[in-house]
């Protein structure tokens, strides 16, 4: 078989599988134009070594791509295609030292006080508008630019839903909760009076789109008004992302305490907030607070053996994603 063929092959069957998996193949498709279009069986672990350390990218990069190759060689060697390939010595990825902050529900409700208080004409941006943006965020998971791109058309206030367009996966249509909804309603009353007619729903005073990092300006001074500050010793400042980490570790505490099954909510948490696979969510386990740990050990060992796409009724569960509407944050409109 040739190597063109075999990462042809491999991507379909990654597919079919479930995953999007364009970087993967983006990496088997440079793999297979540095060696040429040999035998699969002819490729040597110096091959391989070539192939990685004549990449330019940073060391965690490389060790993204190397866990292409080496999945990609497993998946055919274990289908005696190719022997067992012995692959280069793996260089060990520099630790990451960036941790998401999680707000407590404490500093959530000064943001959201402190934004009705804090008001500056030459901001361009009224206090209902980013009171509204942090309600947002934190409510749905989103990240800035869905919600900022949000148009009347992705809102529908009857049946409690929010379209955010987005390629693949993170196009999507998920329920909010009553408490979002009317805080939704309250901001579309309040812009009919003040004769807004722009697309989009949230706005400048001057009727026109928020750039993001316009919105992370203003968010940071929201949060500095609060004093909220990190005490971990690190060089950043909590950020507006971070909301979105909230927004899923609030979640998981919270289903924790209720004694739901993460092996099933995580996945529709992935849904709901758009993201690919387990791996994206799963990260979030390790944020949440230590008193949940021994609940986490006992999550099945065995959740990563098979693909959770696979799963019928877990499929049908994700695809009426309504029927977690109960599970979402309730948010005060006070």
């Amino acid at each position: 078989m040739k190597v063109t063929t075999a990462v042809q092959s491999y991507v379909e069957h990654k597919r079919r599988s479930g995953y999007v998996f364009e970087g993967g193949k983006k990496t088997l498709e440079g793999f297979s134009s540095r060696v040429g279009d040999i035998d699969l069986c002819h490729v040597t672990t110096p091959l391989v070594s070539s192939y990685l350390e004549e990449s330019e990218s940073a060391r965690v990069h490389r060790q993204i791509k190397y866990r292409i190759l080496l999945q990609f060689f497993l998946h055919w060697s274990d289908r005696d295609v190719i022997p067992p390939l012995a692959m280069p010595a793996a260089k060990r990825a520099p630790r990451s030292t960036f941790v998401p902050y999680i707000f407590n529900r404490l500093q959530l409700r000064m943001l959201i006080s402190s934004a009705k208080r804090c008001h500056d004409v030459r901001d361009g941006i009224d206090t209902q508008t980013i009171r509204t943006f942090i309600l947002f965020l934190y409510g749905t998971g989103a990240s800035s630019g869905e919600i900022l791109c949000l148009e009347h058309k992705d809102i529908d206030l009857n049946k409690r839903t929010i379209r955010f367009r987005g390629k693949g996966a993170k196009s999507r249509v998920v329920p909010i909760g009553h408490s979002l909804a009317k805080v939704l309603g309250k901001y579309m009353r309040w812009r009919t009076r003040k004769q807004y007619l722009g697309d989009t729903v949230l706005v400048t005073r001057h009727d026109r789109p928020i750039r993001v990092a316009t919105a992370a300006k203003h968010f940071e001074k929201l949060r500095k008004s609060c004093g909220i500050l990190r005490q971990d010793g690190a060089s950043y400042q909590p950020r507006v992302f971070d909301l979105k980490c909230t927004f899923a570790v609030h979640r998981i505490s919270s289903w924790i305490k209720n004694g739901a099954d993460l092996n099933r909510m995580l996945p529709a948490l992935a849904a709901y907030m758009g993201q690919t696979g387990l791996g994206s969510t799963e990260k979030y386990l390790a944020l949440t607070p230590v008193r949940f740990q021994k609940h986490l050990d006992k999550l099945s060992p065995h959740r990563r053996v098979y693909h959770w796409r696979n799963d019928a009724e877990l499929m049908k569960f994700l695809s009426s994603l309504d029927t977690i509407r109960s599970s979402l944050p309730s948010i005060g409109t006070s």
